[in-house]
């Protein structure tokens, strides 16, 4: 009988880039496994995980709107609702263990795992653990974490420290450098800076950016910029008279790889799964963290880097002002540049899939048939 896995969560790329890094891995060391994604309804991961070649089952259920009370008048109905179908879910595929990765689906499919015995491992991205994570941990077989510390939020002799896996596709930059400058319509011979927002955007990054472009157009500095679809319209109108064959806008990155392999400096969001990518890459670094997230957990992120002099870190704040001078200052300073590629990249860990993965097979051996 062939093995099964089901991996929930998502919501952002942030945990759906990870979940797809596992279940390759899965694969990759076992090509008869059998996986299944549990999502939520309307978010990204039920687009990106069938164009990845994976069977997904979507769940209404969403989280707590802290702008709108009356949108959650809702919520505990989609969360019964939720639950129910979870249950139904495990019940007809009958999985080995399950996965939860974060974001809404992961509550209702790991709650239900316990209550019918079905093994589950935790993938925590983040420095720190979010209310269902800390709720769900207390039956969970093993948390896999990627930041020191985290027997703060967990039970200790259930951590494993991984690490984040990583989009490999994503992070294999060598000798691309030429294909890049291509794809680009860009310069190798100029200084290019990596303006990333994560899958969504970040609003703040855009601001600073549109503010002060001139000032990079005129240091002949070339501009990688990924807005994110919901500010890609309204950037390109703003700037239309600004554009110059230097500045490349664009509403997403479908080729990370190039995009990390041209940049001289990358302007980044801190969220878990980009640090652990930002790592591997090893360029010079200006994290900005989001403030829109739960416990301002990215600035937590963002501060084990800075730490260490393997990241600059600006605050949201001060980003409309600070960001692009900080960078034209980095662009000028080698010795910096360099200490920050060098300290950035001695934290990488790049197989964190695979010890995931192997872990997953060892769940089953220890824990397998609950279905039989």
């Amino acid at each position: 009988m062939s093995k099964r896995v089901i991996i929930s969560g998502g919501g952002t790329g942030g945990h759906i880039f990870p979940a797809l890094a596992i279940a390759k891995a899965l694969q990759r060391l076992d090509q008869q496994v059998e996986i299944l994604f549990v999502g939520a309804l309307g978010r990204m991961e039920m687009e990106k995980v069938p164009a990845a070649g994976y069977q997904i089952i979507g769940l209404d259920i969403q989280g707590i709107q802290r702008k709108s009370l009356m949108k959650n008048l809702a919520l505990p109905f989609k969360l019964i609702k939720s639950l129910l179908k979870a249950r139904s879910i495990l019940k007809s595929f009958k999985p080995d263990v399950a996965v939860g990765v974060g974001g809404y689906a992961s509550g209702p499919l790991l709650f239900a795992a316990a209550d019918l015995k079905v093994p589950y491992l935790i993938q925590e991205q983040n420095s720190y653990a979010g209310l269902t994570n800390k709720w769900l941990a207390k039956k969970a077989d093993k948390i896999c974490v990627a930041f020191d510390g985290m027997e703060a939020y967990f039970p200790q002799d259930k951590l494993l420290f991984t690490g984040n896996p990583i989009r490999k596709e994503s992070v294999a930059i060598e000798g691309k450098r030429i294909e890049a400058a291509e794809f680009f319509g860009l310069s190798l011979d100029k200084k290019t800076v990596l303006i990333t927002g994560g899958s969504l955007g970040a609003g703040t990054l855009n601001k600073a950016i549109k503010k002060d472009l001139k000032k990079l157009i005129d240091a002949d500095v070339q501009v990688i910029w990924q807005t994110g679809k919901h500010y890609y319209r309204a950037v390109l109108q703003e700037l239309d008279n600004q554009l110059v064959p230097s500045v490349k806008i664009l509403e997403f990155l479908n080729r990370m790889d190039l995009a990390y392999a041209m940049a001289d400096v990358i302007i980044s969001r801190a969220g878990a799964g980009t640090i652990a990518e930002l790592c591997v890459v090893g360029k010079p670094v200006i994290l900005v963290p989001s403030p829109n997230v739960a416990e301002d957990h990215q600035t937590k992120n963002a501060l084990s880097l800075s730490s260490k002099n393997a990241a600059i870190l600006i605050k949201d704040a001060d980003a409309v002002e600070d960001l692009v001078p900080a960078v034209l200052s980095l662009l000028k300073d080698e010795k910096q540049a360099k200490e920050l590629s060098s300290n950035i990249a001695k934290l990488a860990i790049r197989d964190a899939d695979e010890v995931i993965a192997k872990e997953i097979f060892r769940l089953m051996e220890k824990k397998g048939g609950q279905w039989n």
